[in-house]
């Protein structure tokens, strides 16, 4: 999770400052606002999305093991709390953060509740579509929905201007656009590119009903009413105020700034490489809950099979994958493919195999006869499977097996391969000594 979280930031980061470099001082503001109401709900979305076209352009060790780097702070972070008290056993990331939600879920429906109660208490008038709510003893004027709130203390020659600017944010509905980054503040209350989004929406907001408002007189008449109401300004974050303080200047440079051009539309097209880069990341980063889902490792489960018969045991030691060891596949088992299988559990497949290489580097013949498959286990988990025909793999101590290993083992083999220690051409001595190197060198030591 919190490599997905980390990539959504990131996102962000990068669509903001795409849109503060080359986008925020043009014109184009009803663009602009969809860019922005667009790009973090993307942000959500790109780590989510895996195109297999972009996983095979890269080579197949850099998408496994890159990655990694992102996993290890969490794992250092959950060694920390795992201990045997209660207290301390707690994990305290999802307790603040669901703390977190509750606080800011409180804050909007403490604000929302403000807005409802101004609408239960106050007469409305109706004009067209819109419901006028006059605030007796306020200098207030700002929009909710189609809600237009005016203070009776602004004098009757300005209140045509400012009910028409409200108009804009209502026939627009910017109301929602607020109310959308409102929930992505509860969801993600930690993110503090939710806040500069919200912020540069709601000053794209009030160019857009400036814009519109301004074309019906000179803009140097609507720039002086601008100036001239000094509001009290509702503290509720997501509706549209008619007066900002913060606002004013902006608002007024952007006024009398000369049309951009058409062609400048063009920077819009960056977005093109931009999002073809975040999703050839996310593709080629595992998926945050394939890579997690197998992260906590478990006693390992050993199975034998050796002409039919299959048992299993539980070994020593804790790992992320079981182990299967036989003379046929395990055909009862759903047999999987290598991809399927987490970014730690392929990780712990070629330590294996490397230290069974190196263990028979001497005997390469013995390796290059093994097979190995990779199965679905019935305890749910994955298993590596190493298949070499012939070989007893129940023990030395099962004489029924052992007997038929004898008679049946080498009987297809012209010549028998020779371990070290053993006359040429003794089956018995090669099956029980390779029985006692798997067991000495694997079963106890491999998966440390």
């Amino acid at each position: 999770m919190i490599n997905y979280i980390l990539q959504v930031v990131l996102f962000q980061v990068l669509f903001l400052a795409i849109y503060d470099f080359f986008l925020s001082k043009e014109t184009f503001f009803t663009k602009n606002r969809w860019y922005l109401v667009s790009t973090p709900i993307l942000s959500f979305l790109i780590p989510l999305i895996k195109i297999p076209t972009f996983q095979k352009a890269v080579s197949q060790e850099y998408i496994v093991y890159l990655p990694a780097i992102f996993l290890s702070p969490e794992k250092v972070i959950k060694r920390t709390f795992e201990t045997t008290t209660f207290y301390e056993s707690l994990n305290y990331f999802n307790i603040i953060f669901w703390v977190g939600v509750g606080v800011f879920l409180i804050l909007f429906l403490i604000k929302l509740m403000k807005i409802i109660n101004l609408i239960r208490i106050n007469k409305a008038e109706k004009i067209s579509i819109f419901r006028l709510i006059f605030i007796p003893n306020k200098t207030n004027a700002f929009s909710f929905f189609n809600y237009i709130f005016l203070g009776k203390e602004i004098p009757v020659s300005q209140q045509e201007k400012i009910i028409q600017h409200e108009m804009v944010h209502s026939k627009q509905k910017h109301s929602v656009d607020l109310l959308l980054f409102e929930f992505l503040k509860i969801a993600m209350w930690f993110n503090p590119m939710i806040y500069f989004y919200q912020k540069r929406i709601t000053l794209v907001h009030e160019y857009i009903s400036d814009e519109i408002v301004s074309k019906k007189e000179a803009k140097e008449v609507y720039i002086n009413n601008l100036l001239s109401n000094y509001f009290q300004v509702e503290n509720v974050a997501f509706v549209n105020q008619f007066y900002k303080t913060s606002l004013i200047k902006k608002r007024i440079v952007m006024m009398t700034k000369n049309q951009s051009k058409k062609i400048n539309q063009l920077k819009y097209l960056l977005l093109i490489p931009v999002l073809t880069s975040m999703l050839f990341y996310s593709s080629c980063s595992n998926d945050f809950n394939h890579v997690f889902k197998g992260e906590k490792k478990q006693l390992q489960t050993k199975y034998r099979s050796s002409y039919g018969k299959l048992t299993s045991f539980k070994g020593s030691h804790e790992t992320y994958l079981d182990e299967y060891f036989g003379d046929t596949p395990p055909n009862e088992m759903i047999k999987i493919s290598f991809d399927e299988f987490t970014l730690l559990e392929k990780q712990e497949f070629e330590e294996y195999q490397n230290k069974l290489k190196e263990s028979f580097k001497h005997r390469p013949n013995i390796y290059n006869n093994m097979n190995f498959s990779f199965y679905k286990m019935p305890n749910g988990r994955n298993a590596y499977a190493t298949i070499e025909k012939g070989i007893n793999f129940l023990g030395k101590n099962n004489k029924e097996t052992k007997k038929e290993s004898e008679d049946i083992a080498f009987s297809k083999v012209e010549q028998a391969p020779t371990f070290p220690d053993c006359e040429d051409g003794d089956k018995d001595c090669f099956s029980r000594k390779l029985q006692e190197h798997f067991n000495k060198n694997f079963n106890k030591n491999l998966l440390k």
